[in-house]
């Protein structure tokens, strides 16, 4: 996973009630109790909560649980929105997420950029 990707989940769960995954590849940073209470409900387990892990222990929890996960893997922050609950949903690593950058000078993907070039252009 990409350092800035790192660092949009982590800015998440330093303000999130907690985490959840299904295991497999869902995995939520819950952003209120209602969102707490109802992965609770659905039986989310592992569910983890601000007093079991700190912000930054919550973001290296997610980052491992993504690794970890099948290619349908995503990570949403969710909210409760009154009136339409899908609203809710914010997307912060999107399903079917690549970890490929662009090479700046031939525009292939690269799964290991150095200096923004991939490993032929790097090594001309």
């Amino acid at each position: 996973m990409k350092q800035e990707d790192v660092l949009t989940i982590r800015d998440y769960t330093s303000e999130a009630k907690g985490i959840a995954f299904d295991t497999c590849h869902k995995i939520y940073i819950l952003m209120d109790d209602k969102q707490m209470d109802l992965m609770r409900e659905y039986g989310y387990d592992p569910l983890i909560t601000c007093e079991q892990m700190s912000g930054d222990e919550m973001a290296a929890q997610v980052v491992q649980w993504f690794e970890d996960s099948c290619g349908l893997r995503f990570v949403n922050a969710v909210s409760t929105v009154e009136g339409d609950p899908n609203k809710g949903f914010e997307e912060v690593i999107p399903q079917g997420y690549q970890e490929y950058d662009t090479c700046e000078q031939c525009g292939a993907e690269d799964d290991d950029c150095t200096d923004g070039l991939c490993y032929d252009c790097y090594n001309e």
